[in-house]
């Protein structure tokens, strides 16, 4: 069976929700397709970042958030604590939302449907190839033939589609891995734990405690892998990090996990160039994840909407104009952010120090509103402010530096 329409949207995750929901509502012909039945679990912290949650407010989409996040409490390898200030920014609001993935991902495909999207089952397994490097069609393990002038794929870090058309490129990726599970717990701030792998050597990541819904937290812990994509086993460390929350008391001593998930990280902006002929590529599939704290739902959110408005602009035009449009929204911080997850993994008693500093009692006084904003990627927007100073600061010596080895991160996968 063959259909054909203006946009193929492959992945009806928040990317490819909203990027087929913004071009059905200016009435274009838009398959959303998806290898899995929804409503369906995903493996994730369950926070929506300021940019996501602004994203939905201009979209006039609401979906069932299980509460506000704002402040956020770091905790370092000593134990020390110190409490990260959500600003309300030009461009964002001051806050995030709390929404399980089975719930906002399941939302936002309903809103792309009821928007005239066509739902589609299918595993993308094949890509017709036409001149100029395009992809006239895509081809599904059951034979459906889906023909679109622009394919959007918003189909996560290991993106099929952006494999079958050529563009990852695995070697140049930033990679990452994650798990998490539910807890029963009622947790008053969202808490990031950054931990010591062995005394003065940082772990490679962090771990955290978010509120749920139900008397359920979501706890989880990630780690960056640098260039190359190994297998990371991470359950014991899991077991591990629950049991300090239960030492420290932020989790019952009995409390015990349930089911674990895990999924794969591609971040900053690596591994592929966001756009190539006709084939946009949004969120994970971008590689648009935040290296420094993992966060994925608001950049996913905000490629999509930037791929729609790109082949609204001009289908023929639309992967440059994308591309241009990733860049600038995206391309100073991520670069920089990267450079520095590198710096991370390559020194990992220097990275040990310097959390131990971010909570040691003074000084987080001094610098816990600049690291809030830079480590969340929101000094672009933010309302001026001494931290906002400070932290467009760090992110354009961090770009700058990282500039002079990568390039612009629209033409450096």
């Amino acid at each position: 069976m063959s259909r054909r329409f203006d946009a193929v949207v492959v992945g009806a995750g928040p990317a490819g929700s909203i990027a087929a929901l913004v071009l059905a509502r200016a009435g274009a012909r838009v398959a959303l397709a998806d290898k899995a039945a929804f409503p369906r679990h995903k493996a994730c912290g369950d926070l929506v970042g300021p940019r996501g949650v602004q994203v939905l407010a201009d979209l006039g989409l609401s979906v069932p958030d299980a509460g506000r996040g704002s402040d956020l409490l770091a905790v370092g390898p000593s134990g020390r604590r110190s409490r990260l200030p959500a600003f309300t920014g030009r461009t964002y609001p001051g806050y995030g939302i709390i929404v399980p993935r089975l719930e906002l991902d399941h939302a936002l495909r309903e809103a792309a449907v009821a928007a005239g999207a066509v739902p589609v089952r299918a595993r993308i397994t094949a890509v017709e190839a036409g001149g100029d490097g395009r992809v006239d069609a895509l081809i599904s393990s059951d034979g459906q033939r889906l023909a679109g002038e622009v394919i959007i794929a918003a189909d996560g870090a290991l993106s099929p589609v952006a494999r079958l058309a050529g563009m990852l490129e695995p070697d140049k990726a930033l990679w990452g891995f994650a798990i998490r599970a539910y807890v029963p717990a009622v947790v008053p701030l969202p808490l990031l734990v950054l931990l010591d792998a062995s005394p003065w050597r940082i772990y490679p990541g962090y771990g955290w405690l978010f509120p749920g819904e139900d008397g359920q937290a979501n706890v989880g812990i990630g780690v960056g892998l640098g260039h190359e994509r190994r297998q990371a086993s991470l359950r014991g460390d899991l077991a591990q990090l629950v049991a300090l929350l239960g030492q420290r008391g932020d989790l019952s001593g009995d409390a015990r996990p349930g089911p674990v998930m895990g999924g794969w990280l591609r971040m900053g902006g690596t591994g592929t160039p966001p756009a190539a002929g006709n084939v946009l590529l949004a969120g994970d599939a971008a590689g648009l994840i935040n290296p420094l704290q993992g966060e994925g739902i608001g950049p996913a959110m905000v490629s999509a909407r930037l791929a729609a408005e790109a082949v609204l602009a001009s289908p023929a035009r639309a992967g440059l104009t994308y591309a241009e449009a990733i860049e600038a929204t995206f391309g100073r911080y991520m670069a920089g952010a990267s450079a520095l997850q590198r710096a991370l993994l390559r020194w990992p008693g220097t990275a040990s120090a310097a959390t131990r500093l971010l909570t040691a009692p003074v000084i987080r006084r001094v610098v816990a509103g600049t690291w809030s904003i830079y480590w969340n990627g929101l000094a672009d927007g933010a309302r001026p402010r001494p931290s906002a100073w400070t932290a467009r600061a760090v992110q354009v010596v961090a770009a700058s530096s990282a500039s002079t080895r990568l390039g612009p991160l629209a033409d450096h996968p």
